[in-house]
């Protein structure tokens, strides 16, 4: 899915810590456009293009971009999980 939520590009940067300025350059998509975006708390009006390259930016940044499941829309932080023997347990 390519949409995007402006709530879900706000969540990502703020779980990276990222201000629109991070996002801007991470993504090449203007500053302009992702402030626009994340104003709307539904689907955003960005191209297809602006949107996938965001969501490419966030994911590549260790962003999982949920998608609606029962429980809404959301982000969270991707983590590997360590195994217990790799802590010498």
């Amino acid at each position: 899915m390519t949409n995007i939520l402006g709530a879900q590009m706000r969540a990502a940067r703020a779980l990276l810590r990222w201000s629109a300025a991070d996002l801007a350059r991470e993504s090449g998509v203007s500053m302009a456009t992702i402030h626009r975006a994340e104003s709307v708390d539904g689907i955003t009006a960005m191209t297809v293009a602006n949107a996938t390259a965001i969501r490419r930016a966030l994911e590549y940044a260790g962003v999982e971009l949920i998608e609606e499941n029962g429980g809404g829309l959301g982000a969270r932080l991707k983590r590997r999980l360590e195994r217990i023997a790799d802590r010498g347990g």
